[in-house]
Protein backbone atom coordinates (compact mmCIF):
# COMPACT_ATOMS: atom_id res chain seq x y z
CA UNK A 1 0.00 0.00 0.00
CA UNK A 2 1.03 3.69 -1.01
CA UNK A 3 2.16 5.90 2.20
CA UNK A 4 0.38 8.81 2.65
CA UNK A 5 2.84 11.96 3.89
CA UNK A 6 0.21 14.51 5.96
CA UNK A 7 2.49 17.27 5.83
CA UNK A 8 5.43 18.19 3.69
CA UNK A 9 9.09 16.90 5.13
CA UNK A 10 10.23 20.42 5.29
CA UNK A 11 7.47 21.39 7.40
CA UNK A 12 8.20 17.79 9.89
CA UNK A 13 12.12 19.09 10.03
CA UNK A 14 11.19 22.54 11.04
CA UNK A 15 8.44 21.10 13.77
CA UNK A 16 11.33 18.81 15.15
CA UNK A 17 13.84 21.35 14.90
CA UNK A 18 11.73 23.70 16.89
CA UNK A 19 11.42 24.12 20.58
CA UNK A 20 9.54 21.66 22.86
CA UNK A 21 5.82 22.51 22.77
CA UNK A 22 4.94 23.67 26.24
CA UNK A 23 3.08 20.68 28.26
CA UNK A 24 -0.22 22.33 28.24
CA UNK A 25 -0.21 21.64 23.95
CA UNK A 26 1.24 18.33 24.35
CA UNK A 27 -1.24 17.34 26.78
CA UNK A 28 -4.26 19.28 25.53
CA UNK A 29 -3.55 19.70 21.73
CA UNK A 30 -5.94 16.24 21.05
CA UNK A 31 -9.08 17.82 19.70
CA UNK A 32 -10.90 16.41 22.66
CA UNK A 33 -14.68 17.42 22.68
CA UNK A 34 -16.60 18.08 26.17
CA UNK A 35 -19.51 16.48 27.17
CA UNK A 36 -21.80 19.83 26.18
CA UNK A 37 -20.48 20.08 22.89
CA UNK A 38 -21.67 16.41 22.15
CA UNK A 39 -24.49 17.30 20.29
CA UNK A 40 -23.15 20.18 18.49
CA UNK A 41 -21.93 19.78 14.78
CA UNK A 42 -18.74 18.93 14.52
CA UNK A 43 -16.38 20.87 12.00
CA UNK A 44 -15.28 17.91 9.18
CA UNK A 45 -11.52 19.35 9.64
CA UNK A 46 -11.62 18.80 13.20
CA UNK A 47 -13.14 15.40 12.98
CA UNK A 48 -11.06 14.05 10.67
CA UNK A 49 -7.66 15.39 12.73
CA UNK A 50 -9.26 13.99 15.45
CA UNK A 51 -9.51 10.26 13.77
CA UNK A 52 -5.70 10.68 12.20
CA UNK A 53 -4.57 10.95 15.96
CA UNK A 54 -6.69 8.40 17.54
CA UNK A 55 -5.03 5.99 14.65
CA UNK A 56 -1.90 7.29 15.74
CA UNK A 57 -2.38 6.72 19.11
CA UNK A 58 -3.97 3.17 18.67
CA UNK A 59 -1.11 2.61 16.88
CA UNK A 60 1.51 3.44 19.22
CA UNK A 61 -0.22 1.68 22.60
CA UNK A 62 0.22 -1.07 20.91
CA UNK A 63 3.80 -0.90 19.57
CA UNK A 64 4.58 0.43 23.15
CA UNK A 65 2.75 -1.73 24.90
CA UNK A 66 4.12 -5.01 23.60
CA UNK A 67 7.81 -3.80 22.63
CA UNK A 68 8.28 -0.81 25.21
CA UNK A 69 8.84 2.84 24.28
CA UNK A 70 12.37 2.72 24.04
CA UNK A 71 12.54 0.36 21.73
CA UNK A 72 9.49 1.47 19.18
CA UNK A 73 10.40 4.15 16.74
CA UNK A 74 7.98 6.58 15.17
CA UNK A 75 9.16 5.28 11.63
CA UNK A 76 7.99 1.86 13.36
CA UNK A 77 4.27 3.50 14.37
CA UNK A 78 4.19 5.30 10.82
CA UNK A 79 4.79 1.64 9.15
CA UNK A 80 2.56 0.22 11.14
CA UNK A 81 -0.55 2.58 9.69
CA UNK A 82 0.85 2.60 6.04
CA UNK A 83 1.81 6.24 6.11
CA UNK A 84 5.02 8.45 6.27
CA UNK A 85 6.55 10.07 9.67
CA UNK A 86 5.39 13.35 8.26
CA UNK A 87 1.76 12.55 8.60
CA UNK A 88 3.29 11.84 12.99
CA UNK A 89 4.59 15.05 13.09
CA UNK A 90 1.72 16.86 11.60
CA UNK A 91 -0.06 15.78 14.50
CA UNK A 92 2.62 14.99 17.39
CA UNK A 93 5.50 16.93 17.57
CA UNK A 94 7.98 13.96 18.70
CA UNK A 95 7.66 11.11 20.03
CA UNK A 96 7.47 11.43 24.26
CA UNK A 97 4.53 13.81 23.42
CA UNK A 98 2.76 10.51 21.98
CA UNK A 99 3.46 9.09 25.18
CA UNK A 100 2.75 12.07 27.22
CA UNK A 101 -0.78 11.73 25.53
CA UNK A 102 -1.28 8.10 25.89
CA UNK A 103 0.13 8.19 29.87
CA UNK A 104 -2.63 11.21 30.48
CA UNK A 105 -5.51 9.36 29.05
CA UNK A 106 -6.32 7.55 32.39
CA UNK A 107 -5.73 10.00 34.58
CA UNK A 108 -8.37 12.67 32.61
CA UNK A 109 -10.98 9.58 32.47
CA UNK A 110 -10.71 9.63 36.38
CA UNK A 111 -11.24 13.03 36.54
CA UNK A 112 -14.17 13.05 33.91
CA UNK A 113 -16.10 10.25 36.10
CA UNK A 114 -15.21 12.10 39.32
CA UNK A 115 -16.22 15.43 37.78
CA UNK A 116 -19.55 13.24 36.96
CA UNK A 117 -20.23 11.91 40.09
CA UNK A 118 -19.60 14.73 42.57
CA UNK A 119 -22.28 16.76 40.31
CA UNK A 120 -25.05 13.58 40.67
CA UNK A 121 -27.61 14.05 42.69
CA UNK A 122 -27.65 11.18 45.61
CA UNK A 123 -26.17 10.45 48.92
CA UNK A 124 -22.10 10.03 49.32
CA UNK A 125 -22.68 6.19 48.84
CA UNK A 126 -24.22 6.09 45.38
CA UNK A 127 -21.82 8.46 44.44
CA UNK A 128 -18.39 7.16 45.86
CA UNK A 129 -20.10 3.79 44.11
CA UNK A 130 -20.21 5.70 40.77
CA UNK A 131 -16.87 6.76 40.78
CA UNK A 132 -14.76 4.11 42.21
CA UNK A 133 -17.03 1.81 39.24
CA UNK A 134 -16.81 4.19 36.76
CA UNK A 135 -13.11 5.10 37.13
CA UNK A 136 -12.51 1.39 37.19
CA UNK A 137 -14.26 0.60 34.24
CA UNK A 138 -12.28 3.01 32.74
CA UNK A 139 -8.68 2.18 33.75
CA UNK A 140 -9.80 -1.34 32.37
CA UNK A 141 -10.89 -0.49 29.55
CA UNK A 142 -7.99 1.39 28.63
CA UNK A 143 -5.62 -1.05 30.36
CA UNK A 144 -2.63 -1.18 27.98
CA UNK A 145 -2.43 2.94 28.25
CA UNK A 146 -2.26 2.02 32.38
CA UNK A 147 0.30 -0.53 32.14
CA UNK A 148 2.20 1.71 29.37
CA UNK A 149 2.15 4.60 32.15
CA UNK A 150 3.08 2.89 35.29
CA UNK A 151 6.11 1.40 32.84
CA UNK A 152 6.94 4.33 31.13
CA UNK A 153 6.80 6.79 33.36
CA UNK A 154 10.19 7.56 34.14
CA UNK A 155 10.65 8.18 29.98
CA UNK A 156 7.96 11.16 29.99
CA UNK A 157 9.86 14.84 30.19
CA UNK A 158 9.70 15.76 33.42
CA UNK A 159 6.93 18.67 32.81
CA UNK A 160 4.51 16.28 31.16
CA UNK A 161 5.24 13.83 34.34
CA UNK A 162 4.47 17.16 36.53
CA UNK A 163 1.52 18.14 34.80
CA UNK A 164 -0.06 14.58 35.73
CA UNK A 165 0.90 14.23 39.09
CA UNK A 166 -0.75 17.48 39.68
CA UNK A 167 -3.90 15.45 38.08
CA UNK A 168 -3.50 12.73 40.52
CA UNK A 169 -3.21 15.06 43.35
CA UNK A 170 -6.22 17.12 42.30
CA UNK A 171 -8.18 13.54 41.97
CA UNK A 172 -7.15 12.64 45.07
CA UNK A 173 -8.30 15.84 46.69
CA UNK A 174 -11.78 15.88 45.33
CA UNK A 175 -11.88 11.93 46.28
CA UNK A 176 -10.64 12.86 50.07
CA UNK A 177 -13.61 15.37 49.66
CA UNK A 178 -16.23 13.20 48.44
CA UNK A 179 -15.35 10.71 51.63
CA UNK A 180 -15.22 13.65 53.87
CA UNK A 181 -18.65 14.42 52.95
CA UNK A 182 -19.78 10.90 53.85
CA UNK A 183 -18.46 11.03 57.19
CA UNK A 184 -19.81 14.41 58.30
CA UNK A 185 -23.48 12.77 56.45
CA UNK A 186 -23.10 9.89 58.87
CA UNK A 187 -22.47 8.03 55.94
CA UNK A 188 -19.35 6.48 56.40
CA UNK A 189 -17.12 5.65 59.29
CA UNK A 190 -13.19 6.19 58.35
CA UNK A 191 -10.87 6.64 60.63
CA UNK A 192 -7.94 8.48 58.23
CA UNK A 193 -9.87 9.72 55.05
CA UNK A 194 -6.39 10.34 53.04
CA UNK A 195 -5.43 7.38 53.83
CA UNK A 196 -8.74 5.45 52.69
CA UNK A 197 -8.68 7.58 49.53
CA UNK A 198 -4.94 6.54 48.83
CA UNK A 199 -6.17 3.06 49.36
CA UNK A 200 -8.99 3.50 46.85
CA UNK A 201 -6.77 5.09 43.99
CA UNK A 202 -4.44 2.04 45.17
CA UNK A 203 -7.04 -0.55 44.55
CA UNK A 204 -8.21 0.34 40.95
CA UNK A 205 -4.07 1.69 39.70
CA UNK A 206 -3.43 -2.09 40.53
CA UNK A 207 -6.19 -4.04 38.77
CA UNK A 208 -4.63 -3.12 35.32
CA UNK A 209 -2.14 -5.32 36.34
CA UNK A 210 -3.76 -8.72 37.31
CA UNK A 211 -7.31 -7.77 34.95
CA UNK A 212 -7.25 -10.39 31.97
CA UNK A 213 -9.74 -9.78 29.49
CA UNK A 214 -10.30 -12.90 28.69
CA UNK A 215 -10.23 -14.00 32.58
CA UNK A 216 -12.72 -14.90 34.67
CA UNK A 217 -14.20 -11.12 35.18
CA UNK A 218 -15.69 -9.51 32.85
CA UNK A 219 -15.02 -5.33 32.73
CA UNK A 220 -18.67 -4.31 34.06
CA UNK A 221 -18.37 -7.58 36.47
CA UNK A 222 -14.62 -6.20 38.50
CA UNK A 223 -15.84 -2.44 38.62
CA UNK A 224 -18.85 -3.78 40.21
CA UNK A 225 -16.95 -5.65 42.73
CA UNK A 226 -14.43 -3.24 43.38
CA UNK A 227 -17.09 -0.55 44.02
CA UNK A 228 -18.63 -3.17 46.74
CA UNK A 229 -15.20 -3.12 48.30
CA UNK A 230 -14.52 0.13 48.60
CA UNK A 231 -18.09 0.82 50.29
CA UNK A 232 -17.41 -1.82 52.70
CA UNK A 233 -13.29 -0.37 53.59
CA UNK A 234 -15.69 3.15 54.55
CA UNK A 235 -18.07 1.10 55.89
CA UNK A 236 -21.02 2.89 54.15
CA UNK A 237 -24.37 2.37 56.47
CA UNK A 238 -26.31 1.69 53.41
CA UNK A 239 -25.27 0.11 49.94
CA UNK A 240 -26.42 1.30 46.62
CA UNK A 241 -28.10 -1.05 44.53
CA UNK A 242 -25.71 -3.41 42.59
CA UNK A 243 -26.00 -3.05 38.36
CA UNK A 244 -27.76 -5.21 36.48
CA UNK A 245 -25.63 -7.24 34.60
CA UNK A 246 -25.80 -6.65 30.51
CA UNK A 247 -26.05 -10.16 30.12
Amino acid sequence: MTKTAGKSTGNASRKKAGAKPSVKSALARAPRRSTAALDAPEDIRDAVSRLKRERIISAAVDLFYHQGYGRTTLEQVADSLHVTKPFIYAHFASKNELLAEICSRAIMLAHESLNRALTQQGSASERLKVVTRDFMAAVLSHQAHAVIYSREEKELAQADRDMINTLRREFDRKLVGLIEDGVASGEFEVADIRLAALSIGGIIGWSQVWFRPKGRLTIAEASEGAADLVLAMVRAKTLPARRKSAG
